[in-house]
């Protein structure tokens, strides 16, 4: 559940975008999504980089290469308006919708292929840059609450999305069911 100051930061990121005439609430879910993986690549990014310099090791498939540098959150971020608008529509977005998994059939591949970068304004990006920085992305239980808060700004949120289930209550079945390595699990959900 979002509440306090994580509601309020969501709420901003939502005005941002709703003052700069980006009205279509699941076109704003749909650029705050695209911002958020961008962001979460990187912090994967860094963690594989901590990770092998913890070993004295080269990073094994890094997801930036020399060429993509500037492709990474936590170098574009610090970018002026004008420069890191500039770089997200000619470099970063690109490489996400064209580059990261060109010429495999994924399923990523497959959705990205008609996504369209529709921030506004360099205003509106660096704006939303920033709030999105204050948001903690690495809390699977946060990205939840954010993104079923995000759906319940919409009036037919049900139809538009599933909901997660919060860890909690994924632990406490796990605890009731006991699976083993030898169990078979249906979710009827997706049977």
């Amino acid at each position: 559940m979002v509440t306090g100051g994580l509601k309020n930061k969501i709420d901003g990121i939502w005005d941002i975008f709703w003052s700069s005439g980006l009205t279509n609430p699941l076109t704003v879910i749909e650029q705050i999504t695209y911002l958020i993986f961008i962001k979460i690549l990187d912090d994967n990014e860094q963690k594989k980089e901590s990770n092998a310099a913890a070993f004295d090791m080269p990073v094994v498939d890094p997801i930036f290469d020399k060429k993509h540098q500037d492709c990474r959150w936590s170098k574009f971020c610090h970018f002026g308006a004008e420069a890191m608008f500039k770089n997200m529509t000619d470099k970063v977005f690109p490489f996400i919708k064209e580059e990261l998994h060109a010429g495999k059939d994924t399923a990523f591949a497959k959705y990205m292929k008609d996504a369209l970068f529709l921030v506004p304004s360099p205003r509106v990006l660096i704006r939303v840059v920033d709030m999105l920085n204050s948001l903690d992305l690495n809390n699977k239980d946060i990205m939840g609450d954010v993104y079923e808060y995000l759906l319940s700004k919409i009036a037919q949120s049900g139809t538009n999305g599933q909901f997660r289930t919060p860890r909690h209550i994924i632990k406490m079945m796990v605890e009731l069911m006991k699976p083993n390595l030898d169990d078979i699990i249906c979710d009827e959900a997706v049977a």
